[in-house]
């Protein structure tokens, strides 16, 4: 039986979160705060040391969860990141040795970065139909996706990088979005400070948002 591919698990809520943990005591709550306000994926990114051991974290804590790792830069995270328990993987970009990466772990869904028509067509050719744009807004943001989805009307995206709650229904209401990555539900300053309910409420407010049906209508899978 396969797993969740990941057009299915990014259908799942409107905003994935894009969270960076400094101090690893801070995963499981904030993973139980943003589950508890109706964000049930979650991406992980490797800037910092603590990031593989807030993974196992979030996972024991919230496990019905989907927990992912971002900013995979290098193959040799790959393998890294499965084993820490990250069920899904994201890129900033695409290369050839990442795309080998990505297939060596056969079966894990993986979304790759582009930010032109070019890099889509290279991600296209590997094999991927959905992709994150970033950074979406330095990209072109709305506007940038509406020309692609004239031109690729097969690939779905999730726009990341300087999203923010004023924009994200701009995005979501197009046809080609899937949901936006944004670290705006986990400010750094809120996941210091231990504020678990303002997180929860920033998540509920999130999870509310709403979505063009076109993609919906699939089956989540």
């Amino acid at each position: 039986m396969t797993g969740p591919t990941i057009r299915g698990i990014l259908r799942r809520a409107p905003v994935v979160p894009v969270i960076v943990i400094d101090d690893v005591a801070h995963a499981a709550p904030l993973a139980r705060a943003l589950v508890d306000g109706g964000l049930a994926v979650l991406e992980v990114t490797l800037r910092t040391n603590a990031a593989l051991d807030a993974i196992e974290a979030m996972r024991r804590a919230v496990p019905d969860a989907i927990v992912g790792v971002g900013t995979l830069t290098s193959p040799r995270q790959f393998a890294a990141a499965r084993e820490a328990g990250a069920q899904f993987g994201v890129s900033p970009g695409l290369t050839p040795a990442l795309v080998d990466a990505a297939r060596a772990q056969a079966g894990w869904p993986f979304l790759p970065g582009v930010m032109t028509p070019s890099e889509l067509l290279a991600a296209q050719e590997a094999g991927f139909d959905c992709c994150k744009l970033f950074p979406a807004r330095q990209a072109g943001g709305v506007e940038m996706l509406r020309a692609l989805g004239a031109v690729f009307p097969d690939v779905a995206f999730c726009p990341t990088g300087g999203v923010t709650p004023a924009d994200a229904p701009d995005y979501l209401a197009l046809p080609n979005v899937l949901c936006v990555g944004g670290s705006w539900v986990a400010p750094a300053h809120m996941v210091r400070d231990g504020d678990w309910k303002g997180i929860r409420g920033l998540a509920a407010q999130a999870a509310a948002l709403p979505r063009n049906a076109a993609w919906l209508k699939e089956r989540i899978a």
